[in-house]
């Protein structure tokens, strides 16, 4: 082990905390790790110009030639396997040699900026280039671009439960966990720079990862437009953190083509994790919004015109002030239906909210930002097999009554509707039948009995009130909605409608369907037929 020889490097990438002194430290208690703190930060001094209480004693005892500290210090030769090179991330200049990102193994450590904005303003006034989060991620970019993803481990969870996370990190670096790295003796190390009696007091203190306070310090509001500023920057690399607990982070998707669908909110199209809408909207605050389902077929969009004038009733219904134009909705649709590609087999979510509020409360008094609109659109086939057909049961939860929710007014507050659903999930059927406040059939708690196209198709057709008795024994049974389609139903609480096979009527109207979605829709601009 006396004898010099090339070294296995591993980089660590963080913003500037005591975490990631303390993981120096754990990594340091290895039998087959040396670790060095900070190289580039001479290099940073000396570019930057940045003022620091012991910069001139840095940039006189230490190499500030940051390609000359990669050759001969980060890579060069050392006396055990691996070589732990802590990095703060902001310290990774423009200039500095390719071969810093392509030689070695990197992870990054991340600490949510609420906990590192509040103990940096301590020391040394903090910047957005100090933070790191903006360098964090273009080094994650970077390096998945060499198809190398780094590891990415959140503080939190490294204080919470320090041996999961270090086995985790092992793991993907691809060296043996050691239980030494759990423990140290309180103190300075020899290694320490020069900077350390200024920023590791603390970490001077401890002998493992210490756990995360319960309840932390206040947030001095001068740095509120700092955390505004990485926040969104921690947010992305937080996605791809290792998780040690049982919930998933990213639970598998229906279709996995929509994990990178783009969608519109407010008056702009956004990526699906940034698609979201203020906490003090009033979708939020009391499900205060109207919402419309449309499909996609073949270029088109069907029956657009007429689900946009339910929309805007029920948004009149419901007094809403400044609901943006007609035609901006529909420009809204089309942009967000173009940039995802989607011209066929998509299902949109149209929803329109009262807007966001100045204070939390249940007035539309408070809403004085306008309507705040969603374009949602994914790839999304039917949701049910309309050719075996689905099984209904009839739920406990009754459809909104007019005398207390009129329900031609297409809101959001869908909990009853919701209620109706679990009760059909508990019972293993694909949907579940609502009653009106009398007892007779409403609909299904997300699709409407169709009646357009029994006239078209010259059919005899009644309307008026139905008993479940009536659908126990009908001789056929079918639902529609946007989601689903024309649905036939084979059972129903147990009982085989018909014979149990999709009927005659059903299939007639299934094949007029499909025959008017065909050759209706309002077309999307720039289509072009295949």
């Amino acid at each position: 082990m006396g004898e010099e020889r090339e070294v296995e490097v591993i980089h660590l990438w963080s913003s500037p905390r005591s975490v990631s002194t303390s993981l120096m430290y754990s990594f340091s208690q290895r039998d087959d790790m040396e670790v060095l703190d900070e190289p580039l930060y001479p290099n940073f001094l000396r570019v930057t110009g940045a003022e620091r209480p012991y910069k001139e004693e840095l940039l006189s005892k230490t190499e500030s030639d940051g390609n000359k500290v990669v050759r001969e210090i980060i890579f060069g030769p050392g006396k055990k396997k691996y070589r732990f090179c802590k990095h703060i991330a902001s310290q990774r200049l423009p200039g500095l040699t390719d071969e810093l990102m392509k030689k070695g193994k990197h992870c990054i450590l991340i600490r949510n900026p609420l906990d590192v904005l509040t103990s940096y303003d301590k020391v040394v006034p903090p910047s957005f280039i100090d933070l790191g989060y903006a360098s964090m991620v273009s080094i994650y970019s970077e390096l998945c671009q060499e198809g190398k993803p780094p590891p990415v481990i959140d503080s939190d969870f490294l204080r919470q439960d320090p041996e999961a996370t270090l086995r985790g990190l092992c793991d993907d670096l691809g060296i043996p966990f050691q239980a030494a790295m759990l423990k140290w003796e309180a103190g300075p190390r020899p290694f320490d720079g020069l900077w350390a009696p200024y920023w590791y007091k603390s970490t001077h203190k401890s002998t493992g990862f210490d756990p995360p306070r319960k309840y932390p310090s206040p947030f001095p509001s001068s740095l509120y437009n700092l955390l505004e500023q990485s926040i969104p920057f921690y947010n992305l690399l937080l996605r791809y953190i290792r998780h040690i607990t049982k919930v998933p982070l990213h639970p598998d998707l229906p279709i996995p083509a929509n994990e990178k669908l783009l969608a519109w909110v407010g008056d702009q199209i956004l990526p699906r994790e940034s698609a979201k809408v203020s906490v003090f909207d009033s979708i939020v605050q009391g499900g205060d919004g109207v919402w419309e389902g449309l499909r996609v077929y073949s270029g088109k969009i069907f029956k657009l015109e007429e689900h946009l004038d339910r929309l805007f009733d029920s948004a009149k219904a419901l007094a809403f002030s400044n609901v943006p134009p007609r035609e901006q909705v529909k420009e809204a649709i089309f942009k967000t239906l173009i940039r995802n590609g989607m011209f066929d087999n998509a299902h949109i979510r149209l929803t329109l909210t009262r807007g966001k509020k100045v204070t939390s409360g249940m007035s539309p008094a408070f809403n004085h930002y306008g309507c705040t609109l969603i374009v949602l659109a994914e790839w999304k086939p039917p949701v049910y097999d309309n050719a075996r057909g689905i099984t209904l049961v009839t739920a406990s939860t009754r459809r909104n009554s007019p005398n207390n929710l009129d329900s031609k007014i297409h809101h959001n507050n869908l909990l009853n509707n919701i209620l109706a659903k679990i009760e059909g999930n508990n019972s293993h059927a694909d949907d579940a039948i609502m009653l009106d406040k009398d007892g007779y059939v409403s609909e299904t708690n997300a699709t409407n009995i169709v009646m357009d196209l029994a006239v078209k198709e010259n059919l005899v057709l009644v309307e008026r009130r139905i008993s479940i008795s009536e659908f126990h024994t009908a001789d056929e049974v079918f639902t529609t909605g946007t989601m689903g389609e024309l649905s036939p139903v084979l059972k129903i609480d147990g009982r085989t409608v018909g014979d149990g096979r999709v009927g005659p009527v059903t299939q007639r109207l299934q094949n007029a369907y499909t025959k008017l979605s065909a050759e209706s829709g309002v077309p999307i601009p720039t289509y072009q037929h295949p």
